[in-house]
């Protein structure tokens, strides 16, 4: 009996609600929120989990510390009182630290005080005032509104992780002596799509490939055309200048060789399959991709030469 109590426990997880409301305290509530470590997950899983979540720990603390979240599935929609009002004053210093490398945060107002100390007293008074008003048992009236903190938040630590991939990017052209070209052709193109790459297999084999098939090429219209369009926009906006590609280097012709080659024969062959695509015609593409890709890196490193007229 007690055998059949303890798996009917571990199976239920999360989803296991006493039946009775335990009162915790401000301090209980704020210690179990920042813990991402579950204890039971924690003795079931192997040594390179546990390795492995030790490594994600701090970073999933400061995601915790920084990020609200707001779950209206939940009875109290995800409200713990302590956390959120740290995380008004974490929040807007992620802001001000994250926009444009920290430039922002750092800059001192008539010379006396910086942009982050501002912000640090201005969050701090507001999370005083959330603190004193509110209750741990009850979300306030105004708790819908720490989503769109929480939004803010989460695109401004992606724009710093791509950031910091770009750095990373040139860090590896300086190294191995590769342009900028070879480095968004092959790393920055793979670690951009990789995500498309996962998701619209997982639809193809749930059984959507309408649905991934259309992703790939709506992923690829929206990078050409809104990626292109937003990065054009902004080179031009401050000092109005414009932005130049060497079309008289060899690389240039066989990227838009390759892009324009690739869509005439998906134009032309799948019409001529009544729309079933087969086995083939994946095959082709990827023979496609890797002599486009062979003869980019060839052209990059000088092994093809052509002279243009």
């Amino acid at each position: 009996m007690i055998n059949c109590f303890c798996i009917i426990f571990s199976f239920q997880g999360d989803e296991y609600q006493p039946l009775f409301p335990v009162q915790r305290s401000t301090w209980q509530i704020l210690s179990s929120e920042l813990n991402p470590v579950d204890v039971r997950k924690w003795r079931q899983k192997s040594w390179r989990w546990r390795a492995f979540k030790v490594i994600k720990v701090p970073i999933e603390i400061l995601l915790l510390l920084t990020v609200p979240i707001v779950d209206p599935d939940k009875e109290d929609r995800n409200w713990q009182r302590p956390l959120n009002c740290l995380q008004l004053i974490t929040s807007p210093l992620l802001c001000v630290f994250t926009l444009n490398a920290g430039a922002y945060g750092l800059y001192v107002i008539n010379g006396i005080m910086p942009v982050w100390a501002i912000v640090l007293i201005f969050g701090t008074f507001l999370a005083a005032i959330c603190f004193l008003t509110t209750k741990n048992e009850e979300p306030p009236k105004y708790h819908s509104l720490f989503s769109f903190l929480g939004f803010l938040a989460s695109a401004l630590w992606i724009s710093a992780a791509a950031t910091e991939v770009v750095n990373l990017l040139r860090t590896f052209g300086v190294i191995f002596r590769l342009s900028n070209t070879v480095l968004g052709l092959t790393l920055l193109a793979w670690g951009n799509s990789i995500g498309d790459f996962v998701s619209d297999i997982t639809l193809a084999r749930q059984g959507y490939p309408r649905m991934a098939f259309s992703a790939c090429f709506g992923g690829i219209i929206f990078n050409v055309l809104i990626g292109v369009g937003v990065g054009c926009l902004v080179q031009m906006g401050p000092g109005r200048t414009s932005l130049q590609l060497e079309h008289q280097g060899l690389l240039v012709w066989i990227l838009a060789g390759g892009l324009g080659i690739s869509l005439v024969f998906s134009l032309l062959s799948v019409p001529a399959q009544c729309f079933h695509l087969r086995r083939g015609y994946g095959v082709a593409l990827l023979f496609i991709y890797a002599l486009f890709l062979t003869v980019a890196l060839l052209a990059e490193f000088g092994v093809l030469k052509l002279e243009m007229f």
